[in-house]
């Protein structure tokens, strides 16, 4: 359901626990994300031709690519809200279309559809999603992210009567309510207020040091080099580049944007990896 505008509160700081720790202590030697040669098609229009991109354990990738590229397709695929037409994803060594239901504990999206119910207050909802997680210790946890995005004093008010900014935020304590080891976050500006967009550039910074695995679509450069440690470029489709981000700088990506953008379906793919 679709809240409609509504006051928007406070602004919080969402702290983000660290998983340097974790990752560190895991051994393991998988990507945290892994796709491979995944299509996707809607009846005649091909959205996805092809996708090959690897996320290792604690990187934060920027995904650029104009309107239209399949940047929104390929995180719903990714997060399993979609199943792709071909190829495959795994997450954390395991493959997705065989463990989707428990592979979705490791994730947390952040999307153009906040996956929020309208009718249901800000508690309700953050306790439904708790349940789906099985999440000890729920109501500290949600107190504590209430608290943090800024909603406190809207917990037992209807999310259908939130403003866009309100609703960012109260899908950020969703999303990172089972605390995940991986955040997906797609175009998550869009839409939002300068206070509501403050905030959620505050979370990002955050989320960029806690040792996450992240991916951010966007169509911002200067953004998303901000924060990342590696990008890469989708379009029609393909990834049409990628490389690390401590060779690059918002004029240079400027550059090798333009040109990725520029090239037909057909072409080779120039992603050559510059990590």
């Amino acid at each position: 359901m679709r809240a409609t505008p509504g006051r928007p509160a406070g602004r919080r700081s969402t702290r983000l626990p660290s998983q340097h720790g974790a990752n560190a202590d895991s051994g393991s030697t998988s990507p945290a994300i892994l796709v491979r040669k995944v299509t996707k098609a809607f009846g005649q229009q091909v959205a996805l031709r092809g996708v090959d991109l690897t996320v290792a354990e604690g990187d934060f990738v920027a995904l650029f690519g104009p309107n239209g590229a399949g940047k929104t397709t390929l995180m719903r695929v990714i997060s399993s809200l979609a199943r792709p037409t071909g190829g495959n994803v795994e997450i954390m060594g395991e493959p997705l279309e065989k463990a989707a239901t428990s592979l979705r504990h490791h994730l947390g999206l952040i999307s153009h559809n906040p996956l929020l119910y309208g009718d249901l207050t800000p508690e309700e909802n953050l306790r439904f999603f708790a349940r789906m997680y099985d999440l000890a210790d729920a109501d500290g946890r949600i107190d504590a992210l209430l608290e943090q995005v800024g909603l406190s004093n809207r917990r037992r008010d209807p999310v259908r009567t939130f403003s866009r900014g309100m609703v960012q935020r109260l899908a950020i304590a969703r999303a990172i309510l089972h605390d995940p080891p991986i955040m997906l976050l797609d175009e998550p500006y869009t839409g939002l207020d300068l206070q509501a967009a403050e905030m959620l550039g505050g979370f990002l910074r955050e989320l960029a040091t806690s040792g996450r695995t992240v991916i951010l679509t966007t169509h911002n450069l200067e953004q998303g080099l901000e924060m990342c440690s590696r990008a890469a470029i989708l379009n029609r489709g393909r990834i049409t580049w990628q490389g690390g981000r401590s060779d690059l700088d918002p004029q240079s990506m400027k550059e090798i944007y333009r040109e990725a953008t520029s090239q037909p379906v057909a072409s080779r793919h120039a992603g050559r990896d510059q990590r």
